[in-house]
């Protein structure tokens, strides 16, 4: 697959051909982020619709858990994991994706 893409990355293609300065964009994208971030924290689901939904699941704890990095047995008790779940849309979308080919390619084969 192809590498990955900043914020600052995504602030200068959202400002490309926009009447929008950076310094507005970088604190709306913060505003949105801080938003959800809130949202979850306070056991609230957050849905965007064609996109996915946000949300804070309970993962059960173990007695008997092992830490990867030194090989001790320790307990977890139960908590919380951010997670994310694709829209309907994001889903069907990726599920054309080619991880082998270029990352040019899959736009040319949109565009076909």
């Amino acid at each position: 697959m192809a590498g990955k893409v900043t914020k600052a990355e995504l602030i200068e293609a959202l400002h490309a051909g926009r009447s929008l300065n950076r310094k507005d964009i970088h604190g709306l994208i913060d505003a949105l982020f801080e938003e959800i971030k809130t949202a979850i924290l306070t056991g609230k689901t957050v849905e965007l619709r064609g996109f996915g939904t946000f949300e804070v699941k309970l993962r059960k704890g173990r007695k008997r858990a092992r830490n990867p990095k030194t090989g001790a047995i320790v307990s977890v008790e139960d908590h919380g994991v951010a997670s994310f779940r694709p829209g309907r849309e994001l889903k069907k979308a990726a599920w054309t994706v080619n991880p082998e080919a270029p990352a040019s390619e899959p736009e040319a084969q949109a565009e076909a």
